[in-house]
């Protein structure tokens, strides 16, 4: 099989050849492997290549609805047993961790042959990926820009052709950001529905989950399958639809009435060229016989993009604690934006953590209200096409200044000046519509509907109420059979100046 070969099919179709006998497991596995080897020096998509092992899982019996076919794992959550989990840091790329995670495992169980991890932001805190550790990971339809974060090592090389699908996990919008930036889809599943365990229960009060980035819907229904099984230990049960995710591919959704806004929830500016992928999506989605009109919830969205920044420095606050426990290292190892949000997080007090948490469910009524009316709320994923490498970057004075400061506790000063406040907003106003599907615990997807004239991806997001996992992967195999992307590859994958 050649390269072109591999990359004309999704993950479910090379799994197919592998049941038929026409392709052995470990052929699509060195496929995958010379891709990498040809494109990773380009894109920095890989953080960690596990080729033992995967050659000696690829040689061996196999069995699962994707047996055989070739997975990359995000470098962050996704922990499989004798391998560090870096989450994008320096000190924890010694540290290997004891067993799968539930995720990782059920991957496995599904015969999937995972051959090495992808780059993340560090604790999954921005938008891009750039990190001291592992420099930037770069876009395969334009490498002088972002790929988004933090899953943007496994929307690259999805993206680029090194596998067809690849692990990804949302917390704020790092599965939908990166499919948008990259020409994939993302389907962010409700809170609970896929289990973090067994280490985490409802991390980020269950902000956060795991899932991919894949360049066809059937293989995101498919992992959905896959990663939905109930699991005892979880915190609660979920509701789960009575046939396979899978089936909604073949099977268009009822016309539906979308409701769509352009308007960034923060007041922030929102890119001419966001606006115009969200008025085409209406156009095409109006030909499809569906209704389609302005409309957006009623929250203030400024109070909510504070309330989800006290959460989530406080979570950053605990995750550095516990890195720095588990590898010996001091707090100055890592990033100097993990710093910054680590000392933001400790200065926050309970109450005002609990108060802030408390508001999650006013926003979580007024979406449920807006879904009274609408089947779905559209917007842009980003508010901008992506960024250019080191556009937003932490200017490096910062790595001098602003020790002394951590140094002696100061997170509440830090939190008001203006290096916090520029850190914070030149991270969410990129992106500020994703995190309210976080925030809700309510399922989202990015569909790829839209490129720039330059040639750049710029997907829009699809929002619905709890239980809707089913209906947005109706409307998205729908799109995609309207417009497809499957076979849209990039082609300016040449060489760049290094950082």
């Amino acid at each position: 099989m050649r390269f072109d070969e591999y990359r004309a099919h999704d993950a479910v179709g090379l799994a197919a050849l592998v049941e038929r006998g026409e392709i052995h497991p470990t052929d699509l596995l060195e496929l995958a492997l010379d891709r990498c080897a040809a494109i990773d020096p380009v894109i920095n998509a890989v953080s960690l290549l596990m080729e033992r092992a995967a050659r000696q899982r690829a040689a061996g019996p196999l069995a699962g609805p994707l047996a055989g076919v070739p997975f990359l794992i995000k470098d962050l959550g996704q922990d499989y047993a004798g391998y560090p989990t870096s989450g994008g840091t320096g000190p924890l790329r010694k540290v290997a961790v004891e067993r799968h995670s539930m995720v990782v495992q059920r991957w496995l169980d599904a015969g999937l042959v995972i051959f090495g991890k992808t780059t993340t932001s560090e604790f999954g805190s921005k938008a891009v990926v750039e990190t001291r550790t592992f420099g930037s990971t770069r876009n395969p339809w334009d490498p002088t820009r972002t790929p988004g974060g933090s899953s943007g090592g496994s929307a690259a090389a999805v993206a680029a052709g090194i596998v067809p699908v690849a692990g990804a996990s949302d917390g704020g919008g790092s599965i939908r950001i990166p499919a948008a930036c990259t020409g994939l889809f993302g389907l962010k599943a409700g809170r609970g529905l896929i289990s973090s365990g067994p280490l985490y229960g409802d991390l980020l009060f269950g902000a956060v989950t795991d899932g991919v980035v894949a360049r066809s819907v059937r293989d995101s229904a498919v992992m959905l399958d896959i990663l939905s099984q109930p699991d005892p230990g979880a915190p609660y049960p979920v509701a789960r639809p009575d046939r396979p995710y899978r089936d909604a591919v073949a099977e268009p959704p009822r016309r539906l009435r979308i409701g769509y806004t352009c308007e960034s929830p923060t007041g922030s500016p929102v890119d001419a060229e966001a606006v115009r992928a969200v008025e085409d999506a209406a156009r095409l989605l109006e030909n499809l016989g569906h209704t389609v009109e302005p409309a957006a919830p009623a929250i203030d969205g400024t109070r909510m993009a504070m309330d989800f920044m006290t959460a989530w420095t406080a979570m950053a606050a605990a995750e550095l604690a516990v890195a720095c426990e588990v590898s010996g290292a001091s707090p100055t190892e890592f990033d100097i934006d993990t710093q910054v949000l680590a000392a933001v997080g400790r200065a926050v007090t309970g109450p005002e953590l609990m108060a802030a948490h408390a508001r999650w469910n006013t926003y979580t009524r007024a979406l449920a209200a807006f879904h009274d009316t609408y089947d779905l709320l559209l917007t842009p994923t980003l508010a901008t096409p992506p960024l250019r490498i080191g556009q937003h970057r932490t200017p490096a004075l910062a790595d001098t200044v602003l020790p002394p400061l951590l140094r002696l506790g100061a997170g509440k000063l830090l939190s008001r000046t203006d290096f916090y406040v520029d850190l914070v907003t030149s991270n969410l106003s990129a992106v500020p519509f994703t995190q309210l599907a976080n925030i809700t615990g309510r399922p989202a997807m990015s569909v790829p509907t839209h490129w720039t004239e330059t040639g750049v991806p710029l997907g829009v997001q699809f929002v619905g109420p709890s239980g809707a996992e089913y209906l947005l992967l109706q409307l998205a195999a729908e799109i995609e059979t309207a417009r497809p992307w499957f076979d849209r590859h990039p082609d300016n994958l040449g060489v760049v100046d290094a950082d």
